[in-house]
C-alpha cells in the first residue's frame, strides 16, 4: 500500500513515499536487508563525529528478544506493533565519553541516524513507524542500558500490510488524508515569524 505525500513542490520519490503505517505484513525482513538499514544509520552525520547512537533490535524469528522490545512500548503501541516483523529501540549516548559533559545534540544525532535508516528502508520497499510511546525506564531495566545512555524512541520495521487488519479507529487513521503544516509556518528569515520569501505565496 502506497500513500505518497501531496507535496507543494517536487521532492525525491523516496521522500514522497515515506509514511508511518501501523498495518504490517508478516513477511520477514531478510538479515542482509536489515544489515543495510543499520549501515545507513551508521553513516549519519553527528556533532564532532561522536556517533552517539545505538539500536536494540528484536525480530519475530527471535521471539525472546522481540518480546523484550515489545514489552517496553506503551500498551497502545503494543497492540499494533506486535504484528511488525522487526522492532527496535534507538538509544542516545547523552554524555560525551571524553569528558562526561552533557551532549545536548545526542537526540538530534540519533534522529538523524534513524532518518537515514528510514530512507534506506523506503528505498527497499520497507516502511518504518517511529514511536515516542515507550517506557525509557523499563527499557533501561530490561536491556541494562548504562546510565550515560537514554532510550529515545521505538520503531516498527516491515513491509506494508492490509489496513483492514486494524481495529476501526486505527484503520480510519491509517486511511485518513496525509497533512502537514504549510512551509510558510516554519521556514523563516530575518526574525522569528517572518516567512522566508522563497516559500511565501
Amino acid at each position: 500500500m502506497k500513500r505518497p505525500a501531496p507535496t507543494e513542490v517536487p521532492v525525491h520519490e523516496i521522500v514522497r513515499e515515506r509514511w508511518s503505517p501501523r498495518a504490517f505484513s508478516d513477511k520477514p525482513v531478510a538479515p542482509d536487508v536489515l544489515h543495510s538499514l543499520f549501515e545507513a544509520a551508521r553513516w549519519a552525520p553527528s556533532s564532532s563525529n561522536m556517533q552517539p547512537w545505538a539500536y536494540i533490535v528484536g525480530t519475530k524469528d527471535d521471539k525472546e528478544n522481540f518480546d523484550k522490545v515489545l514489552s517496553t512500548l506503551v500498551e497502545f503501541n503494543q497492540g499494533w506493533a506486535k504484528h511488525a516483523p522487526v522492532l527496535a529501540l534507538s538509544v542516545a549516548q547523552v554524555k560525551n565519553p571524553k569528558d562526561g559533559a552533557h551532549n545536548r545534540w545526542a537526540f538530534h544525532d540519533v534522529g538523524s541516524a534513524s532518518a537515514q535508516l528510514t530512507t534506506e528502508a523506503v528505498a527497499r520497499g520497507l516502511y518504518v513507524h517511529q514511536m515516542a510511546g515507550l517506557d525509557p525506564n523499563k527499557a533501561r531495566q530490561v536491556f541494562h542500558i548504562p546510565d550515560d545512555w537514554d532510550a529515545v524512541a521505538a520503531m516498527a520495521i516491515g513491509y506494508p500490510g492490509d489496513p483492514a487488519s486494524l481495529p476501526d479507529k486505527l484503520r480510519e487513521r491509517e486511511l485518513a488524508p496525509r497533512t502537514r503544516k504549510p512551509l510558510s509556518e516554519f521556514v523563516m528569515t530575518g526574525g522569528w515569524g517572518h516567512t522566508a520569501s522563497f516559500v511565501s505565496k
